[in-house]
């Protein structure tokens, strides 16, 4: 990721009144074992984002393995199992399989990083697979603002 950007994440996730958005930072034995775990590789942003602040607030929620405490206990591996069992009979299945759920909207729908590296949404609903990010760094350049 851009040093510009993940700066600007360092500053807002360190400050004092956002503890609570930032996890601890992934190990490189926690990263191996998730990949092995959910048969995926991690992509390099990803990576990158989560050695440096785990589970935390970008724009969206973005789980890892310790997340910041407003974002909830889950972690990549368990949300990428869960909808896996849970969406196995729908279209996307076959794609969620080779995939890896960095988050979720207000509608419970996840936010996958596909093989390719682009971030996706999984319709439940409908069955359907919305690109919306060609990359992870894009997805958080194009969410996160400092407030």
């Amino acid at each position: 990721m851009k040093a510009a950007l993940m700066e600007r994440l360092k500053n807002f996730l360190h400050r004092e009144d956002n503890r609570s958005l930032v996890g601890i930072p992934a190990s490189q034995e926690e990263i191996a074992k998730a990949e092995q775990r959910l048969n995926v590789e991690f992509h390099d942003d990803y990576v990158h984002f989560i050695r440096a602040f785990g589970g935390a607030y970008a724009g969206l929620a973005i789980h890892a393995f310790c997340n910041g405490s407003s974002l909830g206990k889950e972690t990549v591996v368990d949300l990428t199992l869960e909808f896996r069992e849970q969406f196995k009979g729908l279209p996307f299945a076959e794609v969620l399989q080779a995939s890896y759920v960095i988050s979720m909207d207000g509608s419970g729908d996840p936010i996958i990083i596909n093989q390719a590296g682009q971030v996706c949404i999984c319709y439940h609903d409908t069955g359907e697979i919305k690109l919306l990010a060609d990359s992870f760094e894009a997805l958080i350049e194009d969410n996160f603002y400092e407030w």
